[in-house]
């Protein structure tokens, strides 16, 4: 296959997908300082090299065809990445001294890290925390992250690492599912549609052998790679979820979920920030590492 013809230019790209999202090349053309002309003439260039019609055209009126919508949808997201990319390029150009580049659990980061991050900006307004997505990494080197937030035991090799809070895994289910069927022992938990996230498919199985009960089978339910869409299916009663406790805590206080008063699964997890020794003295890690310990200490 001839890879420049599946590999089109930047500046097609821009000026399909800038069409794209706003219906009208001459809308575009005003987005990227570009005559109407100019963009449709790298549409049309794009549309001959693949071989393809993007667009219906009726006088000034254009309107996707399927299969350019079907594109849209696939590029968008790749130019944002890219653009994402020359941002932080530009960033670190300016120096690394004001800016930390900081992976994490997505569903740490969204319900616990950055409702509190408020209180970081507060007391270091030229400070800026780059955060990234991660699941289930580790390893820092070769990442572009001077730290990460991870979940498991310690030691972690070649790291040094930070406890931030203990992972508590607690029963819940939301209010509606409870009523409509109530759970009186901890056996009647098994007898729900369970909730399950990848990584930890065996977490309820553990929680029934921590309580001695036999299962008898396969604990089958629905499962869910980030835990933020597990919380989403328990608050609308889908099933019952097993869950860190820092994850729910808006969910438990605006009553979405009930915590059910059972022992949850017992595990010497714990949340940390991870990074490498050389990294220790990174002034925006060092700052980071110290709001961390006073706001653990306070709350």
């Amino acid at each position: 296959m001839n890879l420049r013809k599946i590999t089109p230019s930047l500046s097609m790209l821009m000026a399909f997908e800038a069409s794209a999202r706003l219906g009208s090349f001459t809308q575009a053309a005003n987005e990227l300082s570009l005559t109407q002309g100019a963009i449709s003439r790298q549409i049309m260039a794009l549309e001959s090299a693949l071989g393809l019609p993007l667009f219906l055209r009726s006088g000034r009126h254009v309107e996707l065809t399927e299969v350019g919508r079907r594109y849209a949808l696939d590029i968008a997201p790749a130019l944002a990445r890219i653009r994402g990319a020359s941002t932080r390029a530009l960033a670190f150009h300016g120096g690394e001294e004001g800016q930390l580049n900081l992976g994490a659990l997505p569903t740490f980061a969204s319900k616990w890290l950055i409702p509190k991050l408020a209180g970081f900006y507060q007391q270091h307004p030229n400070m800026a925390i780059h955060i990234h997505s991660r699941v289930g990494e580790y390893e820092l080197k070769d990442t572009g992250l001077d730290a990460t937030i991870n979940v498991g035991v310690e030691p972690y090799v070649g790291l040094m690492s930070e406890r931030i809070i203990i992972e508590d895994m607690i029963i819940v289910g939301s209010p509606k599912l409870l009523e409509i069927t109530p759970i009186r022992n901890i056996e009647d938990l098994f007898t729900h549609r369970l909730l399950h996230i990848m990584a930890r498919s065996e977490a309820w199985r553990e929680l029934a052998v921590q309580h001695n009960i036999n299962t008898k089978g396969t604990l089958a339910g629905p499962q869910f790679e980030t835990t933020i869409h597990l919380i989403q299916a328990a608050v609308m009663g889908i099933g019952l979820g097993l869950i860190a406790r820092c994850l729910v805590e808006n969910e438990l206080n605006n009553k979405e979920l009930i915590e059910l008063p059972f022992s949850g699964l017992s595990t010497q997890r714990y949340y940390y920030l991870l990074y490498s020794p050389e990294k220790k003295d990174h002034p925006v890690l060092k700052a980071f590492r110290q709001w961390l310990a006073d706001y653990l200490v306070i709350n």
